[in-house]
C-alpha cells in the first residue's frame, strides 16, 4: 500500500509539473521577436522572386503584337504564346504545392526557380514559334510555383504585420510589371524581343544565386518533426532582430500525414476552397484581361477602332501595328496603376477585413470597365484603364494575404498552389477573351470582365470566415473557434497539442 501511495504522489508530481511548466507556440515566438531585419532580409529575397513572377507575366502583353508583325501569326497563335504559359502555370502550381507541403517551402520554391532560369534564358534562342511555344509552356510550368514564396514568407511573419507586410511584398509584383515595360522601351527598338526574353530572366537569376540563405519555415519544421531546427531558425531570427525569445518549450505537433487535397473538402474547409477557387479564377482573368486589352486598345488607337481593324485581319494577316514609343508610355503609366493599387489595399485591409477588401475591389473594378463601352479617346482610355488596373491589382493583393491565412500549416502551400492553378484557367482563357473576342464585339467582352467581376464580389463577402487579426492556423485537427487561435495558451500553460 505504500509503495503504491508513494507512485501516486510521483505521478501527481510529474502532472502538476506539467501543468505548470511553461510552453509557447510559434506565433507566440514570432510576436515575441517581432518584425525587423530578418523579415526586411527575407523580404528583400522572395521579393525578387516576385518581381521576376512580374516581368515574365508582363512580357506576355509585349510578345504578342511583336511576333503577330515579325513572324506573320493570326490571332489565336499569337493569343495561344499567352495561353500555353498559363496551362503549364495551371499543372504545376497543384506539384508544386505538394512539393512545399512534403518536402518544404525552401525546397518547393528553389526548385521552381531554377526550372523558371533555365528555360527562360532557352526560349531567347527559339528558332520557330513552335518551339517557343514549348519553352514558354516550360516556364509557365516553373513560374507555378512562384506563390509558394508567399507561403514561406506569411509563415515568419507576427500576427498584426501580415496584412500589410504581404500587401508590401505586392509591390515587388508591381515593381517587377514596371521594370519589364521600361526594359521593353530601352530593348525592342534596338536590340529586339530575344534580348527583351533573356535579360527578363535577370531577378530570378539574383535569386537563385541568393536562395542558399534562405530559411526553412519554422512552422513547417515542426510539423515535419525537426523542431531542434525550428528552434534553430527561430533563434537566429531573435539574434537578427536584437530580440529574445519566450521562455519554455516549443509546443510540438509533428503531423506525417501532409499535403492531400481531400483535405481542403472537409467540412471545415470546403465552402472556403470552392468560393476561393472561383476569387482567384476571376482575379486572374480580370487582372491579365485588362493588362491584354490595354495593349489592343492602344494599339487601336480608341475602341471603335478595335472592331474596324477586325475586319481587315482575315484578308491580310499580316497587316499589323508594331508597338510605338507612345505605347510603351501608355502601358508604363497604366502599369504604375499597381501602386495606388497596393495603397488602397494597406488602408482597407486591416480596417475593413480581408473579405470587405477584396469585394470592394471587385465591384470598383466592374465600375470603372462601364465607360469602356463607350467610344473613348486615347486620353479617357488610359484614365479608366488605369484605375480599373488600380482596384483588381489590389484585390490580387488581398486574396494572397487571406488564403495562407485561412489554411493550416498541413494544406497551407496545397491551398496556394490549387488556387494558383484555378487562377491560371482564368489567366488561360483571358487571351481568346481580350485579344480575339475583342475583335468581333467589344461590348460583349467588356461585359464579360464585369460580370465575373461582380460575382467575385459576391464571392468575397459570403467566404465563411474573416482571418483579420486571426494567427495562423498549424493544423485542421487544432481548430480555431470564435475568432480565437486555438494553438495560443491556456489559462493552466498548457494548449491542445503540447508534448507531454
Amino acid at each position: 500500500t505504500g509503495s503504491c501511495f508513494q507512485k501516486y504522489i510521483q505521478c501527481s508530481n510529474k502532472f502538476l509539473f506539467r501543468q505548470t511548466e511553461e510552453t509557447f507556440t510559434i506565433d507566440d515566438a514570432l510576436e515575441s521577436v517581432g518584425f525587423g531585419i530578418f523579415q526586411w532580409k527575407i523580404s528583400l529575397l522572395t521579393g525578387l522572386s516576385w518581381i521576376g513572377d512580374a516581368m515574365e507575366m508582363m512580357i506576355l502583353s509585349i510578345l504578342g503584337p511583336q511576333l503577330h508583325c515579325e513572324w506573320s501569326l493570326p490571332g489565336y497563335q499569337v493569343a495561344l504564346i499567352t495561353s500555353v504559359v498559363f496551362i503549364g502555370m495551371g499543372f504545376s502550381s497543384p506539384v508544386w504545392g505538394n512539393v512545399s507541403d512534403k518536402y518544404g517551402r525552401k525546397i518547393g520554391l528553389t526548385i521552381c526557380m531554377c526550372w523558371t532560369l533555365y528555360y527562360g534564358l532557352l526560349s531567347a534562342f527559339s528558332p520557330l514559334y513552335g518551339w517557343l511555344l514549348g519553352l514558354r509552356g516550360l516556364v509557365g510550368f516553373g513560374i507555378g510555383g512562384a506563390p509558394q514564396s508567399v507561403t514561406l514568407y506569411s509563415e515568419f511573419l507576427p500576427v498584426k504585420a501580415r496584412g500589410i507586410c504581404i500587401t508590401l511584398i505586392g509591390a515587388f509584383w508591381s515593381l517587377g510589371a514596371v521594370f519589364e515595360v521600361l526594359l521593353a522601351l530601352w530593348v525592342m527598338p534596338t536590340l529586339g524581343w530575344r534580348w527583351l526574353l533573356g535579360l527578363s530572366a535577370a531577378p530570378v537569376a539574383v535569386f537563385v544565386c541568393f536562395c542558399y540563405w534562405l530559411p526553412e519555415s519554422p512552422r513547417f519544421d515542426v510539423q515535419s518533426g525537426h523542431k531542434e531546427k525550428a528552434i534553430a531558425t527561430l533563434a537566429r531570427i531573435a539574434e537578427d532582430n536584437g530580440k529574445t525569445l519566450p521562455q519554455g518549450t516549443l509546443v510540438d505537433y509533428k503531423q506525417n500525414d501532409r499535403g492531400h487535397i481531400k483535405d481542403l473538402f472537409t467540412p471545415q474547409y470546403w465552402r472556403t476552397t470552392l468560393l476561393l477557387w472561383f476569387i482567384w479564377f476571376a482575379n486572374a482573368f480580370s487582372y491579365y484581361g485588362i493588362v491584354l486589352l490595354t495593349t489592343e486598345l492602344f494599339q487601336a488607337g480608341d475602341l471603335c477602332g478595335v472592331t474596324q481593324g477586325a475586319k481587315s485581319e482575315p484578308q491580310c494577316r499580316s497587316e499589323c501595328k508594331y508597338l510605338t514609343s507612345d505605347d510603351y508610355k501608355d502601358l508604363l503609366w497604366t502599369t504604375l496603376a499597381e501602386f495606388p493599387g497596393l495603397l488602397v489595399i494597406l488602408l482597407a485591409v486591416d480596417y475593413l477585413g480581408r473579405k470587405k477588401s477584396m469585394a470592394i475591389c471587385f465591384f470598383m473594378f466592374s465600375l470603372f470597365v462601364l465607360p469602356l463601352f463607350a467610344c473613348i479617346g486615347r486620353v479617357t482610355l488610359t484614365i479608366f484603364i488605369f484605375i480599373s488596373r488600380a482596384f483588381i491589382s489590389g484585390g490580387y493583393q488581398v486574396v494572397f494575404i487571406y488564403t495562407p491565412e485561412v489554411f493550416p500549416t498541413e494544406i497551407r502551400a496545397l491551398a496556394m498552389g490549387t488556387s494558383s492553378a484555378v487562377a491560371r484557367i482564368g489567366a488561360l482563357i483571358t487571351p481568346f477573351v481580350a485579344q480575339v473576342m475583342l475583335r468581333t464585339s467589344v461590348p460583349f467582352t467588356l461585359s464579360v470582365y464585369c460580370s465575373c467581376s461582380l460575382l467575385a464580389g459576391i464571392a468575397s463577402l459570403i467566404l465563411p470566415i474573416e482571418t483579420c487579426g486571426r494567427g495562423l492556423q498549424e493544423s485542421s485537427v487544432i481548430q480555431e473557434t470564435g475568432g480565437q487561435t486555438a494553438t495560443s495558451r491556456q489559462p493552466n500553460g498548457t494548449t491542445p497539442s503540447m508534448v507531454q
